[in-house]
């Protein structure tokens, strides 16, 4: 008899063990899930307009994302874009994209964030962080600017 009970209790923890680690498991894939997400959309506050920013898929995003909220004072270059330098440095995967488009936003070397708001042919080399459609012509001069998650 007590065999019995032994192989039952055995047999019993065996299950219990069994379904506390398949909820463990679906616990940390749901979190590892959500960790490697990567938003697709940034808010961007523009002198008090809102646009959003269609972000890319890559290691770039997901390190300025994990910056955010920011907000920062981008100075003028050229006629054509906006730009700061950031006080962290990111990943890159730089490249020449030979065409720029009136929003794209880029990372220029490891930490100048850059909004363009012309387009225009270039021989620098950028590493793509997103979009903004519909962006105005940003003007002369500095703009404030927010981003936010």
């Amino acid at each position: 008899m007590k065999k019995i009970i032994y192989g039952l209790l055995i047999i019993v923890s065996f299950f219990v063990v069994i379904g506390c680690n398949s909820k463990t498991s679906d616990i940390n894939n749901k979190q590892e899930n959500n960790l490697n997400e990567v938003n697709k959309e940034v808010k961007v506050i523009i002198n008090g307009n809102e646009y959003i920013i269609d972000l890319e898929d890559n290691d770039t995003v997901k390190e300025f994302i994990n910056l955010l909220p920011q907000e920062y004072t981008m100075n003028e270059l050229n006629g054509n874009e906006k730009y700061v330098y950031m006080n962290n440095s990111i990943k890159t995967n730089s490249y020449n994209p030979k065409h720029i488009e009136k929003g794209d936003v880029m990372l220029y070397g490891d930490n100048c964030l850059v909004i363009f708001y012309e387009s225009f042919d270039t021989s620098y080399s950028y590493t793509k962080i997103g979009h903004i459609n519909n962006l105005p012509d940003l003007g002369e001069g500095n703009i404030k600017i927010k981003f936010e998650k």
